[in-house]
Order: structure tokens, then sequence, then C-alpha cells
């Protein structure tokens, strides 16, 4: 709780002061140190500010700031203190443990750095979670939650998303900043490229404007080693102010010396700590000390930002600070301050405010890396370039990122063809055996064909998105992901996107969901939205099953060509679709070109294994959640109401037994040709069937049947379900091969075949195109905010699958 909670006489002991710079040091020099009782003795009239006693003397405090005041109640930190005696938790148990932690032993940690520093990978080996790490700027999306526990302390850490600066110009940056505003952390760890300094450090620099207490982790400290660069970095961190500690993120080196710093900074006795000021030329100077000076006399926006940082980025017109400052009634004679300060260092200097503050920061970096920082080889740069002038190469650039493409196409039909026939004889087995065992009736029709059918029919297909997303991984985490973006940005520019629009369709191939939510690296709100909007029509990992067994039925021999013709044609959607958008929606937005190309690195196995275990886990938790769940839905949809042969109409019968090819009635006897028609007439006058058979009439000139509208309504939940929903629908079974037959065979009740060549290829069409899954359409109205977006993708998707559904079948239909 905090000490603005505690009641008239009510004790507390003081944990964790959560303010920061000048107010930090002032309320510590007055004695409120953590260990310290506290008691709360009463409110002022106007409840504010608030008067409290502690070391035998009397202090008052406005409310705002004894918010800044962590604290617990004097009994419970005596219960927990004799508790803590005698209890042992459960080892493992950190719900428990966690409890017998004292509250100023927990730490709550923020890393912070430029995009592709390291920093999940940090974060992943610190806090044993295992999110995803690529090597191109934007993988971070969000903020990310984990802990751990080291040598008495609970570390809490929050890995934030990769940021060039504190300013409000990106999603990220703008996050950042409002995360250090509204959360206050207790230790900021400040992840820097070792190898790259002169960049990652102007991050630093704003930082240490901000005046919080933080560590710098000097990241891949082992490339800069290899390049035979020396780094003083004990004499730069003094220079900083801030201590720095060398790390190795891939291999866990030096972590332990940083979880050591960070209870060092935690606790003040870090000698390497202290608060230094940035100087800039003397005309930059002035204007940042009027202003604040002015700030300082502000207690609820200093206890914010320190006045420094605020009056730097009032200078600089950072909008997401004017933002935070306009409510105020001064505001606009701060405006006109800054205004006057503005024109005359623009008059005296010749140059924008902007400019000038990040020349001097560079400048400000520059020297303290002279005095500690000797460059050695530049192996690895050279090794970029030489790579570069082959994947950016304006003529083999793109035939090479195309065959690319097919190579994982390829393998990913071809590859994991084979791992498919394993699991399908073993799910196969496990349907027979259980069967053996189990009496007829709706539970053993429940297990076998709802449960093992549905989910038993997707899993089959993990295989190929394990290879998929191994490829994906790869090229994002060697560094080629970036270099596509760039080769792009041309072609995306003429579709009136930014050239990083080009990662997030990339990786819509794996999932759209996460592709969506990384548009947030798009700094133009334009060119996200269309990014977003899109993004549905590049072909999800999820649709994966329905190309393999469709095409694996109907196009044997072409089944990587069909593969490479559905990818294309939804980038041809796509592609069309961003420019009726950019054209009658949204009104031009230019947006500059800024990404950064990071140096190649091979991708150790250990991170390849580990995100394609992740993956496998993700989609295995989703046959066991949502799928199963759907698969269980859908049979029972198809399974009831049940029906006698004596319920079945006369002339459903006459009219099944017109239309039954003659193979069928000699083959079978009178018992079970009326089994047959049983059966038929049970699926068709289902509750699914009934919905099926209500859609139909719209889908027919596709020449979809009832089963199949009910198979595409299915993948409203995943669009695996569309696999397992044909198979509870046809066969009752898991069997991806008698599936596979059943779909080329007619019906013995009406002859019909479930599908053509040419409704088969309609039907992989408007599987590409049609509305996208629930998880999809809630990203999108995430990220938007809108509910307008998600409708539009809905109806817009469907009507323009339809559309080209129907000219495919059509055309198959003339040409096959």
């Amino acid at each position: 709780m905090r000490l603005s909670e505690l009641k008239p006489g009510q004790t507390g002991v003081i944990t964790k002061i959560l303010g920061h710079g000048a107010f930090r040091k002032r309320v510590m020099e007055m004695g409120f140190v953590k260990g310290r009782q506290v008691t709360m003795i009463l409110n002022a009239p106007l409840l504010d500010p608030i008067k409290f006693s502690l070391m035998d003397y009397e202090v008052s405090l406005r409310k705002a700031e004894a918010a800044l005041i962590e604290v617990v109640l004097l009994e419970e930190w005596i219960i927990h203190e004799d508790n803590k005696l005698h209890i042992h938790p459960i080892e493992g148990d950190e719900s428990e443990n966690e409890l017998f932690i004292r509250k100023d032993k927990i730490i709550n940690v923020a890393l912070i750095g430029n995009p592709n520093c390291g920093k999940t990978s940090l974060f992943n080996i610190v806090s044993g979670s295992h999110e995803r790490v690529g090597n191109y700027a934007g993988v971070t999306v969000g903020a990310k939650e984990g802990s751990m526990k080291y040598k008495g302390y609970l570390f809490k850490i929050v890995d934030l998303p990769g940021t060039y600066s504190l300013s409000a110009y990106s999603p990220e940056e703008l996050y950042v900043m409002r995360y250090l505003r509204d959360e206050t952390p207790d230790v900021i760890v400040n992840v820097v490229v070792a190898s790259n300094l002169e960049r990652n450090l102007y991050l630093t620099t704003e930082l240490i404007d901000m005046n919080r207490s933080m560590v710098i982790a000097l990241n891949m400290f082992d490339e800069l080693e290899k390049s035979h660069a020396t780094l003083d970095y004990q004499n730069l961190g003094k220079m900083l102010g801030v201590p720095m500690v060398p790390t190795q993120a891939s291999s866990g080196r030096g972590v332990d010396k940083l979880l050591d710093t960070i209870i060092e900074v935690y606790e003040l006795r870090n000698p390497d700590t202290r608060h230094i000021h940035i100087r800039m030329r003397p005309e930059v100077e002035t204007a940042v000390n009027t202003l604040k000076d002015i700030f300082k006399k502000e207690p609820d926006i200093s206890q914010k930002f320190a006045p420094r940082y605020l009056s730097i980025k009032m200078l600089e017109k950072d909008p997401e600070v004017e933002n935070m400052l306009k409510d105020h009634n001064e505001y606009p004679e701060w405006v006109e301050i800054r205004d006057k300060e503005n024109s005359r260092i623009e008059k005296e200097l010749e140059d924008d405010v902007n400019s000038v503050i990040a020349s001097e920061k560079y400048g400000f970096i520059q020297g303290a890396l002279a005095e500690t920082f000797s460059s050695g080889e530049k192996q690895k740069e050279q090794a970029t370039k030489i790579i570069d002038t082959l994947v950016t190469n304006k003529l083999i650039g793109f035939p090479i990122f195309i065959f690319v493409m097919w190579v994982m196409f390829w393998a990913t039909f071809k590859i994991g063809a084979y791992p498919m026939e394993w699991i399908e004889s073993i799910v196969s087995w496990i349907s027979v055996e259980i069967g053996k065992y189990m009496s007829q009736g709706p539970l053993k029709d429940l297990l076998l064909d709802g449960i093992i059918g549905g989910v038993g029919g997707v899993i089959v297909f993990l295989p190929n998105i394990l290879i998929l997303y191994f490829f994906i991984s790869f090229m994002e985490d060697s560094g080629y992901m970036a270099r596509v973006a760039f080769i792009m940005d041309k072609i995306m520019h003429k579709m009136g996107l930014h050239g990083k629009s080009f990662i997030p369709l990339v990786m819509g191939f794996g999932c759209n969901v996460p592709a969506i939510m990384s548009t947030r690296i798009i700094e133009s709100k334009s060119s996200r939205l269309i990014t977003i909007l899109i993004n549905p029509f590049m072909s999800c990992s999820a649709r994966i099953p329905i190309y393999v067994l469709l095409a694996g039925v109907f196009f044997p021999k072409y089944g990587a060509l069909i593969f490479i013709s559905l990818y294309v044609l939804g980038i041809v959607v796509a592609v069309f679709t961003a420019k009726l958008l950019r054209k009658f929606w949204f009104k031009t937005d230019e947006t500059p070109f800024v990404m950064e190309l990071p140096p190649y690195r091979l991708p150790t196995l250990k991170a390849t294994v580990r995100n394609m275990w992740t993956k496998a886990k993700q989609y295995l938790h989703k046959m066991g959640g949502l799928i199963l769940i759907a698969s269980i839905i859908i049979w029972a949809l198809s399974y009831f109401p049940r029906y006698e042969k004596s319920q079945v109409p006369s002339e459903f019968f006459e009219a099944a037994m017109f239309d039954m090819p003659v193979s069928t009635l000699e083959s079978n006897s009178e018992e079970e040709i009326n089994e047959l028609i049983l059966n038929e007439y049970q699926q068709e006058n289902s509750i699914l069937g009934n919905i099926g058979k209500f859609v139909e009439p719209v889908m027919s000139p596709l020449d979809f049947h009832w089963k199949t509208c009910c198979s595409l309504l299915a993948g409203c939940a995943a669009k695996e379900v569309v696999v397992s929903t044909l198979g509870v629908l046809y066969v009752g079974d898991d069997d991806a091969d008698l599936l596979a037959k059943r779909l080329q065979t007619p019906s013995k009740v009406t002859g019909q075949l479930p599908f053509s060549k040419a409704s088969a290829l309609a039907f992989l069409v408007f599987v590409l195109l049609y509305f996208p899954c629930i998880a999809t359409i809630s990203a999108i109205y995430r990220e938007t905010g809108s509910w307008k977006y998600p409708l539009f993708s809905i109806i817009y998707n469907t009507t323009l699958a339809w559309v080209l559904g129907f000219l495919t079948f059509k055309i198959t239909e003339l040409l096959v």
C-alpha cells in the first residue's frame, strides 16, 4: 500500500521510495528510508497535506508525494518477521515463496534499449520466460513481465518495446514514455549493444536526463571482444554516473554480475552511481534552465519526470510532454516562453532546436568514447557488407528472395509429409484401440468422431507448421528479414505503404495475430491501419492443413505450385486492397523509410529449437482448447437431433434410392442400404445440416454443398477447424487418408462427389480470402480501437472471397 492510504493512528513500515531525483533525495534526507516506521497523524482540513510522525518528530507531505512511498502496516510486518523464522514454504511454489519475501526486497526492473539490442534475450535468460527473439526492429510490441528470485530478492522484470529515443514519434516510444511516467520502476536496465555504443548511448543520455536509478548492460560484449576493440567500461560508467556491466545474453555471461549491480543500485550503495547533467551549449542551457526553474515549482509535474528532462522535451515540442502539461493554467505562458527561447536559439545558432540538442548529445557521447574506447577490426561489418552486396542487389536480390520463399514452401509441403504419416498412424491406432473397448452409443461417437476425429484430424499438420516457423525464425534471427524489408520498400511505397509494412506481412504467413500486433513498428498511422487490414490476406499457418488436404487429394503432382499460387494470390489481393484503401479511405501519408539493418548473425540451434517448441506448445494448446471445444460443438450439432428409420419420409427414401449408384445397390444388403440412407438423412437434418442448407443457396454458384458451407462457418473459430469439420461430416473419423479417399468418392446415397477439381480449387481460394478467425478479428479491434475496421474486414474479405472463388470455379471448369 502507499503512505497516503494510511488512516489516522495507523503505523506503517517504509519498504520503497517510488519517486526519483530531487524528491527521492529530499524525503530520504528527512528520514523516509526503508525499514523506518512512520505513523499517520491527521489530514489537513481539505484532506491535503497529511501530517506524519517518524523518528520522534512530525512532518507533513502532500498526498501526491505520500503516494510515491510504499509501506506495509506494522502489524503485517511483525507477523511477516515472525513467520519467516519458522515457516519453510514448499520449494518451487512461487506463489507461496513470494509471500515470505519482504516488501523492501522486491525490485521492479524495467529493461529499456534500442530495437535489436538483445533485451528480450536477456529477459528470457533472467526470468526463465521464452519470449520471441528476432534480429530485426519491432519484435517486442508490448511489455512482457517475468520474475525471478536471487539472493533473497524478488526481481519483477518488465521487457519494454525497443526504442531509439524517448520521444512520441512511434508507438513504442510513446509506450515506454508512458510506462516510465506511470509505473516508476525501481531500477532501469538500459541494454546497449557493446559494439555499437555511439548510436545506443543516445537513449542513455535521455534516461540520464530523467534522473532515474539505472544500470547499463553492455550486451553482446563478445562481439566487441572478437573485433579486438577495447572499452574501459568502468571509467565510462563513472563518466555517465551509471554502472556498466558486460553481458552476453545468448550464453548468460555477466548476468549474475548484472543482478548484483542492480541490487547495489537499488540499495543506494553503488559507488559509480551519481546524477550528471549532460551539458549543452550555453545558448541551449539558458533555455533549459529557464523552463527547469518553472517546473521545479510544480511538484505534481516534477514527481513524474525530472524538470530538466521536461524542459528539454518541451523545447523539442514533444507532443506527449505537451499533452501532459496542457491542463495547467500556466501552460500558455510556458508555451510563450518556450517559443521565445526556441526563436533565440535558432537565431543565434542558425539551426533548429531539435538538431542542436541531438548534436550536443552525440558530441557528449563522442567525447566520452574518445577517452574510453578504441576500435578494432571490422570483420563482422565486412562480412555484412559482402552478404548485402548479394541479397540487396537490384539484379539478384529479388531472385534470391523468391528462391528462399520457394524452398520454404517446398520443405513445408514435401518434408512435412513424412512426419505427417507417422502422426496419422499414431492417431489412427489410438482411435482403433479405444474403439475396441467401448460399447456403442453417444459417448463413443463423441470420443471417436468428435474429439479424436476433430483434433486428430488437425494435429497431423503440426510438422508442416513447425517447418514454416523454422524458416521464418531463421530469416528473422539472421537479420535477413530486415533486408527483405529494405529491398521491398520501393514496391511497398507504390502500394502506398511503408517498407516496414513488409515485416508484419511476412509474419502473417506464420500467424495473423502477432503480425497485426507487430504493425506498431510502423510510425505512419495510415500505413499501419492499411497493413492491419490487408494482413489477413497473408496465408497464415492455420490454413496449411486445408491446403495440404485438398492439394494432396486433387492436385498431388502440383502441391508446391498450388501452395505458391495461393500465397501469391493473397499477396496480389493485399496489394489491390492497399491501393483501394489508400485511394478512397486514407489520405496520403508520406513517412520516411528509416530502419536499422542489423549485422548478420548465425542463429543458434538452441534459439531456433526453443522458438519451434514455443510454437508447438501454442499449437498444441490450441488443439486442447479452442479446436477441441469447436470439434465437440460441431459434432453435437451434426449428431442431434437423432432420427429413427420410421421418421424418415418415404419421399426421401425414394429419392435416395433413385439417385443411388447401381454399384451400391448391388454390393450392399437392404439393411445396409437403409442404414446409409438413414445416416444421410440424419446429417442433412441435424442442427448443423440445417445451418449449412440455409447458407447453401448463396454458395451454390461455387458448387459448395451444405457440408462445405458448415466447414467454412466453423472456420470462424480457427481455420484448422475447417479440416476437422469436413472429417466429422464426411467420414466421422480422424483418419486423414480415409477423408482424402472420401473426398474423391461419390456419395453412396446421392452419387455426388464432395468436390470436383474446380470446386476444390475455388474452396482453397475462398478459404484463403474469406473472413478472419475470431482471434484475428479481436487483434484488429485491439490495435485500431474501433469496431469499424473488424467489420470492414469481415464484409470486404468475404465478398472478395466469393467473387474470386466464383471466377476460379468457372475458369477451372472450362480448362479442366
